[in-house]
């Protein structure tokens, strides 16, 4: 090769490197916390998108405070990040955030959860109908008692989370009308598998040790999970002494499934990253503004779907 080859091959070679680092984007992802499996496959999977995507990913763990996930939304507008991702612990209180972010001219995704907020505020929001999850949830309960009396235990999502509203709401949605179904207790287990267990253990206590319990209805399946620990050393038979149905779908769940110790799940993708980054992509080429809602798929799993299969295909995902 002579010399003047050499060179414009070279020039060519810091084109491309300086083109492909022009190129690459920064996304700030402010994640809740690490509550349960289901969230952490989440975070395992928008790592995964974001690699194979060619993205820098700031990630930041607001361990489950509000104020943890503002603080990181500043940071990253003082970043100046191409796009914030963003799994809201609650509801309420983002606008002042969020028109920061605006005015900043950086693009916000909802995953997984909604905001309280104008809906100019944020580009789109990604995730489940979670009223429609619950419905899904109440509706097989509805159909497997056949008309027998049913009294409820309900572990509740973290206080004024989008889920532990729209899931309790779906759910009442589905059995209203139904009066042999009744919900006796309702109290949070914030979602995590420990306060599960210490909750159900009270209800256990309070509804004569249990036997007077039909069902138990949890908003995400770690709770569950906790909870079919407490009936099982309350001396009971999770899954036929007291049913058990909860939603995400995440592997222990099928495990316990397969064990005959749980009934049902309804599935919450933790895949939101994928539909997220393909809307960011389209806006970024020409301007493309997507729906304000991308809805998953939601689907019901019961202990004839094959849940020793369903754990499999899943125990590697980041649960």
């Amino acid at each position: 090769m002579n010399r003047t080859t050499m060179l414009a091959s070279v020039a060519a070679l810091a084109l491309t490197a300086t083109n492909a680092l022009a190129e690459t984007r920064t996304i700030g992802f402010s994640q809740i916390g690490s509550e349960s499996g289901w969230r952490a496959a989440e975070t395992t999977l928008t790592r995964q998108q974001a690699e194979e995507r060619g993205y820098q990913l700031q990630f930041s763990d607001a361990q489950q405070r509000q104020e943890n996930q503002i603080a990181a939304i500043r940071s990253f507008v003082a970043q100046d990040v191409d796009a914030i991702l963003l799994a809201p612990v609650v509801a309420t209180g983002w606008d002042a955030v969020l028109r920061e972010a605006q005015e900043a001219e950086i693009p916000v995704v909802l995953l997984d959860r909604r905001v309280d907020s104008d809906e100019s505020l944020y580009l789109t929001a990604v995730g489940s109908d979670l009223v429609h999850e619950g419905e899904v949830a109440g509706q097989w309960l509805v159909d497997q008692v056949a008309g027998e009396e049913c009294r409820i235990v309900e572990l509740q999502g973290t206080t004024g989370s989008s889920p532990a509203i729209d899931r309790k709401t779906g759910f009442e949605n589905a059995i209203s009308g139904h009066d042999n179904l009744q919900i006796v207790r309702s109290q949070t287990g914030d979602f995590t598998r420990a306060q599960g267990k210490e909750v159900m253990e009270s209800f256990l206590q309070a509804e004569n040790g249990g036997a007077d319990i039909c069902a138990l209805y949890a908003h995400n399946d770690d709770m569950a999970v906790g909870a079919i620990q407490a009936i099982k050393e309350a001396g009971l038979q999770p899954g036929t002494d007291i049913l058990v149905v909860s939603i995400d779908a995440v592997p222990d769940i099928f495990q316990a499934m397969a064990a005959g110790e749980a009934n049902a799940t309804v599935e919450l993708t933790p895949n939101m990253a994928g539909p997220a980054f393909d809307a960011l992509e389209a806006y970024w080429a020409d301007g493309t503004m997507p729906e304000k809602f991308i809805q998953t798929e939601s689907r019901l799993y019961t202990q004839a779907d094959d849940p020793q299969g369903e754990y499999d295909r899943r125990k590697d995902l980041g649960y």
